[in-house]
């Protein structure tokens, strides 16, 4: 366990017990990995306000809080522990096991900020910082700060707005299920550009939101062609 860790992180660990205890889950025993991911969730907003700042020097802070909260939400966190193939290494209890617990976002993020966490306590903020940005140099290299972190109901109304056209409109067209769980069929319509996107979720904002997604698609398609 501690040595495909290792490699994926390029740390060793001076104390492998602090290794051990990030990746074990509070169903699994104590000592687990919470007061750890306590320390790996600061140790991870400070380095990745620390390398957004180098990064873009003219970034205001408001565009900085949005792109540091993007990569560090559950589901980006989810995703670096998923390519280091933390959810194999994770100890959980039988009843976690048999309900897929390793697989879950809430679990896989808590191991990664837990894991940064150990790192920190084992080597120092020098270290935890090199291997958090190895761990993101991926997003961080495709990442675009005009954008990242905004939901496609903002980028679309951004960009009409830069070709100087109308906000679009968005309508609900079917609602199904029953009251406890609907389902909901949105159409996103920008009339200037002829453009009418279908979008469905389990809330009218993730129908909203997957329309204008689509809408946003269509409208770049549209442009790029003319």
């Amino acid at each position: 366990m501690s040595d495909s860790t290792r490699i994926a992180l390029d740390h060793s660990f001076t104390d492998p017990r602090l290794l051990r205890q990030a990746l074990t889950h509070r169903s699994y025993g104590v000592p687990h990995n919470e007061r750890l991911e306590f320390i790996g969730d600061a140790i991870l907003n400070c380095v990745v306000a620390l390398t957004l700042y180098e990064r873009y020097p003219d970034l205001p802070e408001g565009d900085l809080s949005r792109v540091r909260a993007h990569l560090v939400n559950k589901d980006m966190l989810a995703q670096v522990a998923r390519r280091l193939g933390l959810g194999a290494m994770i100890r959980l209890g039988e009843g976690e096991i048999r309900s897929g617990g390793a697989a879950r976002a809430s679990i896989l993020a808590d191991a990664m900020e837990a894991v940064f966490g150990a790192v920190f306590l084992d080597a120092g903020f020098a270290e935890a910082r090199r291997t958090i940005d190895a761990a993101y140099a991926d997003l961080l290299r495709d990442a675009d700060p005009a954008t990242l972190g905004k939901d496609p109901k903002t980028r679309l109304q951004e960009w009409l707005q830069a070709q100087r056209l109308p906000v679009p409109e968005y309508a609900i067209v079917a609602t199904t299920g029953e009251a406890h769980a609907q389902h909901f069929a949105v159409e996103c319509r920008i009339p200037a550009l002829a453009i009418v996107a279908a979008g469905s979720g389990s809330s009218r904002r993730a129908a909203e939101q997957d329309a204008a997604a689509s809408a946003l698609a269509a409208a770049r398609s549209k442009d790029a062609g003319a």
